[in-house]
């Protein structure tokens, strides 16, 4: 790990105050990397000095990364630069549309100045991280003493970090009222890590805490749609459901999901061989709440079935009084879920408050492979916010906050709008 040099974090709080908030973006999908990095160079020619440069690039140029940002820099000003590698790339071309590219070779940059910010771009070594059942101020610590608790928080992980939950928790601990948003980096072949910080290609974790006039506005949407009633788990071991009860009448998961089957559609039950789930409710609402609020369900992958007693083994550890409910993943349920979100996102923030830049986290299993055509969430996006350049990376898993607390997710797009905020005047002012 490359030595960092004294107080690392006192430029990057240093504010720009100058001008106009401004975001410019570019993108590329040329087979060489050289030939990428000219062609964005030449869509942001006219930009000038940024304060934050976002670069995601496909794991197509995974074997010529060390040279990315170093060719970056020579054409591009900005003072802090921060990226990953993805499965695919999203980026707003030169005409302003914005494209999820997947599979093939791309490159999305998008450089933001932003008056009044508060940047702390920080780089954490994932393989000693401080105890969580300690005090908060080491974990503060990893990113900066100087840290505000509210400033939101962009994190990307490194593919091979074997403590992503750990990191999160502990960052949640830390900086309890800010916003979490990212997702984990996809691997490759070579030899190096997949994130991309200022000069260097690092493995752990690295992101940037925002601030002072600015902050990340989420929107997660998890693409499930609920079936059957809501149950609540009776008997449960670790991770393994054992028993579920709907009103009086307590049975396996396995029995419970066969009733539900028998109210399905053929096309329904073609879909629950390989699009099934289980929603895990939050404990802080009420049956009412989560049978009327969909998204209070944190959606956990079915990872196996026991034949013998009916159980069923989730990504997600459980306890006796949880509620439950199955989950049906498909197209048609992931965009009118995002419509409405983003919809919502929009009415609630008004011209006062207007995003500068959408960043998408997408799973692999969404784009093309969810919706059946390419640009399936930006599309959604630039409906709500037409004209809002959208940059972002398909991931190997998405974080991002439900209900107050941020998790980890899969098969999910989860959302970070850059907007501005007005600063509180100090007290006599």
């Amino acid at each position: 790990m490359a030595a960092l040099p004294p107080f690392p974090w006192l430029p990057g709080l240093l504010r720009s105050n100058s001008g106009k908030a401004w975001c410019r973006t570019a993108l590329a999908r040329d087979v060489s990397l050289e030939d990428s990095v000219s062609t964005v160079a030449r869509q942001l020619a006219a930009a000038g000095e940024a304060d934050l440069a976002l670069v995601f690039a496909s794991s197509s140029y995974a074997s010529d990364l060390q040279r990315l940002l170093p060719l970056l820099r020579l054409k591009l000003k900005a003072r802090h630069w921060l990226g990953c590698v993805g499965g695919g790339v999203v980026g707003t071309d030169a005409t302003g549309v914005a494209h999820e590219l997947e599979q093939e070779p791309a490159l999305s940059v998008t450089l933001l100045h932003l008056p009044g910010a508060e940047l702390l771009p920080f780089a954490i070594d994932t393989t000693e991280l401080p105890d969580l059942d300690g005090p908060a101020e080491p974990w503060r610590a990893l990113v900066g003493d100087a840290a505000k608790a509210d400033s939101s928080l962009l994190l990307l992980v490194d593919p091979a970090c074997n403590a992503v939950n750990d990191l999160i928790n502990g960052l949640d601990y830390a900086f309890a009222d800010g916003v979490k948003v990212g997702g984990i980096a996809c691997p490759h072949s070579s030899s190096h890590g997949s994130l991309l910080f200022n000069d260097q290609v690092r493995e752990g974790a690295v992101g940037c805490l925002i601030g002072g006039a600015w902050a990340i506005e989420p929107v997660l949407a998890q693409g499930c749609r609920p079936i059957g009633p809501v149950l609540e788990v009776e008997q449960a071991q670790r991770n393994v459901v054992l028993e579920v009860s709907d009103g009086e009448l307590r049975r396996s998961p396995v029995a419970a999901l066969q009733a539900i089957l028998s109210d399905l559609t053929q096309d329904e039950r073609e879909q629950v061989k390989n699009a099934l789930f289980l929603g895990v409710g939050r404990s802080d609402f009420s049956l009412a709440n989560l049978q009327q609020t969909p998204s209070a369900f944190l959606v956990r992958n079915l990872i196996g079935v026991d034949p013998r007693n009916g159980a069923v083994a989730v990504g997600e550890r459980m306890r006796v009084g949880q509620k439950v409910q199955f989950q049906l993943r498909d197209g048609d349920a992931s965009r009118q879920e995002g419509r409405q979100l983003l919809a919502a996102l929009a009415s609630r923030q008004g011209q006062e408050q207007e995003p500068l830049l959408a960043l998408l986290f997408a799973c692999l299993g969404r784009g093309q492979g969810l919706y059946g055509e390419a640009d399936g969430d930006v599309s959604l996006c630039q409906d709500a916010f037409a004209g809002l350049p959208i940059s972002g990376v398909f991931c190997n898993g998405e974080i991002g906050p439900l209900g107050g607390t941020t998790h980890l997710h899969g098969y999910t797009a989860s959302w970070g709008f850059l907007v501005p905020r007005p600063i509180p005047a100090a007290k006599g002012d």
